[in-house]
């Protein structure tokens, strides 16, 4: 389902567009509609498919810009995943003009104090940090319409859980409440029952990788260097049906356009394209006349295609479900598969996800040098001149290759047929419009700590006790100065019995 079928805003669904997203995640899909409706949800997915959305285009929905109050609340685990968070509300409100702080302990609270001052309308943050400033009397609650609960489970394991609840009971009984956790202990069914109006349960099942026969890769790159990387990978691998999956319309266009450039026979496919172009373009693809199909999720969605060698992602996708939907093209009936990943340094968290859902860790991949694409593009170009010999056909072209002949030595014939079937990537540039980058993600490692609500993030690294400690200070002032949303922006760059309606996909 496109977003455009959710019933947002036409500023949301602006600012959707630009971020390069066109079609829903499930998760996405099936809680917008309940939460646009009012209702309370509780939504249960794995980590990384698309929650932050979800409820992010729910609760700016509602956001009223010229009443400057705090009208949403997110409480989530970790700083990290508290300022992910906010950047991520930052973009899909650029269009709201909606503005968002976040908070969190080991941070400089003077500056935050300062910021919450200036009145944003969605606060983000961690829960000890929340409190200090509910008790200090800076945060005030009493004008919130929508409360998210964030990685429930994971507030929960770290010892949050009275800390919440303390928060909440700070917010108007009338407000909304959406809680996202990727299990269902039953502390946090508890949370449900006494502070959630009637909550409808969402539940999306995870999908899994069906086929063992894929083997992943993944080429760790800069945006500008993946079209001339992934030529010559198709230069050396020679794949015989490939797909490549890329996150926008425009970059499908432009990519099929370069490909076409360089010699390939390549066809692209997303949603713009009206049905009878996109029958045509399968068909062609599907009877070998196309070797590589661009295509973004949504287009590809469906898509039964036999005899697909190889998936490249070009653009790695934010949901990992849409990973094993993609790969899942390849590997079939018994038949190995490959699939290359490109991803930029910032996104190694969205890999790092895809792995923790597949249950199989991708392998890095030296990229080809142009010197071995170059071989390879000789080598297959002797192979069509080899078919062509096979196919006969030639009698009427004898005379003209014996005049030829006289003038030139054999061997001058046959490198000039080569030069024009081999494509040499400086004689045909190929330029590919940037794409903003996906928010920087962080990722969690294994909480070895043993302490009551210790985090270890980035590197393994201890960020101490569940309230922050000021030894972060120091190291946090310039990362907290970029998140500090004063004068409206980001710089440098956001009662009774209840029960539960069970809704799976």
């Amino acid at each position: 389902m496109k977003f455009s079928e959710l019933g947002l805003a036409p500023e949301l669904l602006k600012s959707i567009e630009r971020m390069g997203f066109e079609e829903a995640t499930p998760i996405q899909e099936q809680t917008i509609p309940l939460a646009l409706e009012g209702k309370d949800v509780i939504g249960q997915a794995q980590t990384g498919t698309g929650k932050t959305a979800a409820f992010g285009l729910a609760m700016l929905q509602k956001i009223d810009p010229s009443n400057r109050v705090v009208q949403g609340l997110v409480i989530s685990p970790t700083r990290e995943l508290a300022i992910q968070t906010q950047e991520e509300l930052y973009s899909l409100s650029r269009d709201k003009k909606a503005k968002v702080q976040v908070v969190y302990g080991g941070a400089d609270i003077g500056r935050q104090i300062r910021s919450l001052k200036d009145q944003p309308h969605i606060v983000v943050g961690t829960p000890g940090r929340m409190l200090d400033l509910i008790k200090r009397k800076v945060l005030k609650l009493n004008h919130i319409e929508t409360l998210v609960l964030d990685e429930a489970d994971e507030m929960l394991n770290m010892g949050f859980i009275d800390d919440i609840e303390s928060i909440i009971k700070e917010t108007p009984s009338a407000r909304q409440t959406l809680l996202f956790s990727a299990t269902m202990p039953n502390e946090i069914k508890r949370i449900g029952v006494q502070f959630m109006q009637n909550p409808e349960h969402v539940q999306i099942k995870t999908k899994t990788l069906s086929s063992s026969l894929i083997d992943q890769y993944f080429v760790k790159c800069k945006d500008f260097e993946k079209f001339d990387l992934m030529t010559r990978l198709f230069d050396v691998q020679t794949p015989e049906l490939a797909i490549v999956f890329c996150r926008t319309k425009r970059r499908v266009d432009e990519i099929a356009k370069g490909l076409e450039m360089r010699g390939y026979r390549a066809e692209g496919i997303h949603g713009d394209l009206s049905q009878q172009k996109r029958m045509s373009v399968l068909k062609g693809f599907k009877s070998g006349r196309v070797d590589i199909l661009v295509a973004t999720d949504v287009a590809a969605r469906g898509l039964d295609v036999s005899g697909v060698t190889h998936v490249y992602n070009y653009d790695i996708p934010q949901d990992p479900e849409s990973y094993v939907h993609r790969i899942g093209r390849t590997g079939r009936a018994g038949k190995e598969g490959i699939s290359i990943t490109f991803i930029t340094r910032n996104e190694m968290g969205y890999l790092r996800t895809i792995e923790d859902l597949t249950r199989k860790k991708m392998t890095a991949l030296r990229p080809p040098t142009s010197e071995e694409a170059y071989e390879g593009q000789v080598k297959a170009a002797m192979e069509q001149i080899g078919e062509i010999i096979d196919k006969n056909g030639l009698d009427r072209y004898e005379k003209a290759a014996a005049d030829l002949l006289e003038t030139y030595t054999p061997e001058d014939l046959v490198a000039a047929f080569l030069k024009t079937i081999v494509k040499d990537p400086n004689e045909v540039p190929v330029k590919i419009t940037p794409e903003r980058p996906l928010p920087n993600k962080s990722f969690k490692g294994n909480n070895k700590g043993g302490g009551r609500g210790h985090y270890k993030g980035k590197g393994g690294k201890n960020y101490g006790d569940r309230r922050g400690g000021r030894r972060d200070n120091r190291r946090n002032s310039k990362k907290d100065q970029r998140f500090d949303n004063k004068r409206g922006d980001r710089r440098n760059n956001g009662n009774g019995k209840r029960d539960f309606t069970i809704r799976q996909k």
